[in-house]
């Protein structure tokens, strides 16, 4: 219902371990603030990879059909073959270490701690917890990881000998994908879906919502809250009135967040012809 404190989506003391059933949350604008990709960015850029105008530039023209609101086929298959760029030629090794050096720097302090208490209240429970999300898999496993969940869907490149090829593999994990994704870890973990809970900032992810008992919106954009109040779901704003106030561009999330990972594509194709 909205409004209601966090103790509706918290296990009550004393209650048993859980069995068969999981929380699902997306990460940008839910679990972190912002977008997880474009503070990636920044940590790169603060290391000389490429200047912030760049990448700057580079998000707002990739992200300007996402904030218009008017996403198509080819607008998708456009930003995915973009996205491709993100991890062409590049080792896993090398993606790996700078996941890890830019969590603890860039990262760490954008994660929002009431989404991160109502995670920590599911484990406690003895229910599994995943990260599911439009965010490349090796950055979603990497905070998943970092934070002690179960483990983390996100979006899957192809990798030959220990490079990625540029190829996804599979359809970036956005919208009704994350649905799917999320009912085939249900059906392999033996999951009942009626008794799962699911977190979202983004109307995008309104499917993987509704595949549960449980749907929660998250800071939700205004479609999503009008939609969460139209079925009696759970409502959770964790954003500072001052944030809001002063926020000039739109959080970018859902479609956005692939979006926003193209700046990423852009500084790695920047540093392998630098090398």
């Amino acid at each position: 219902m909205p409004g209601a404190s966090d103790a509706t989506m918290q296990p009550a003391p004393g209650e048993p371990l859980a069995d068969g059933s999981a929380a699902f949350f997306d990460v940008d604008n839910t679990l972190l603030r912002g977008s997880s990709l474009f503070h990636l960015a920044a940590g790169l850029a603060r290391r000389r990879y490429f200047t912030a105008r760049e990448v700057w530039g580079f998000t707002v023209k990739q992200a300007r059909f996402v904030l218009s609101g008017a996403e198509n086929l080819d607008d998708v298959a456009s930003v995915t073959a973009a996205a491709l760029t993100f991890v062409e030629g590049r080792s896993v090794s090398e993606l790996n270490a700078l996941g890890e050096e830019i969590f603890e720097d860039a990262l760490l302090d954008k994660l929002i701690p009431r989404t991160l208490a109502i995670a920590q209240a599911h484990l406690d429970a003895g229910r599994q917890v995943w990260l599911v999300t439009a965010t490349p898999q090796e950055v979603a496993t990497r905070i998943a990881a970092k934070l002690g969940l179960t483990g983390a869907l996100g979006t899957v490149s192809e990798i030959v000998d220990g490079i990625y090829t540029g190829r996804l593999v599979g359809a970036p994990l956005h919208g009704s994908a994350k649905a799917a994704a999320v009912r085939a870890l249900a059906h392999r973990e033996h999951l009942d879906l009626a008794a799962c809970w699911a977190y979202s900032d983004s109307s995008n992810d309104i499917p993987m919502l509704s595949a549960v008992g449980h749907p929660v919106a998250v800071n939700p954009d205004a479609t999503l809250r009008a939609h969460a109040r139209q079925h009696g779901w759970d409502i959770k704003d964790f954003r500072r009135r001052e944030q809001v106030r002063q926020a000039a561009v739109p959080a970018l999330s859902g479609a956005a967040g692939i979006a926003a990972g193209l700046a990423i594509g852009y500084a790695v194709g920047r540093v392998g012809r630098r090398d």
